[in-house]
């Protein structure tokens, strides 16, 4: 079952640092844009995953082709992509460890979502954390 409390939510945001954003755009008037500014303002570090700009920085970080490449610990795997290509980037943040997928607004793939929950990573579907932050008034995230 995804996360839906705000306890939940919040603990999960709380005990993430590292999220890799599948669907990051380098463009400003991209969601995925403002979304990974404001997570990268706010402590997280945001990796970003998009074939089309492989190579390129985003907020400073280096674009990955996929999640496979990156060859580091995951905690969360931001999933902006269309639905239909959600269960593609949730079956990739299985394989490469991550501990949570986050399926961002208008994102469903209840299929995806039961193989990330039986692999046992965490779940929060049709949800923004940038939205999810502001609303619970977590503070930045520090270094521990």
């Amino acid at each position: 079952m995804p996360l839906t409390s705000n306890d939940d939510i919040a603990a999960l945001l709380r005990e993430t640092r590292t999220i890799a954003m599948i669907g990051a755009s380098d463009r400003p008037d991209r969601p995925s844009y403002g979304v990974g500014q404001f997570l990268t303002h706010h402590g997280y570090r945001v990796i970003p995953v998009n074939p089309q700009i492989t190579g390129e920085h985003v907020h400073g970080e280096y674009v990955w082709r996929e999640l496979a490449q990156i060859g580091e610990p995951i905690d969360m795997v931001d999933i902006f992509r269309k639905s239909a290509d959600a269960g593609a980037a949730i079956d990739q943040a299985i394989a490469a460890g991550a501990k949570s997928v986050w399926l961002q607004l208008g994102v469903q793939d209840d299929a995806g979502v039961a193989r990330a929950e039986a692999a046992g990573l965490k779940v929060v579907v049709d949800r923004c954390p940038k939205i999810e932050i502001a609303r619970l008034g977590l503070p930045p995230v520090s270094e521990t």
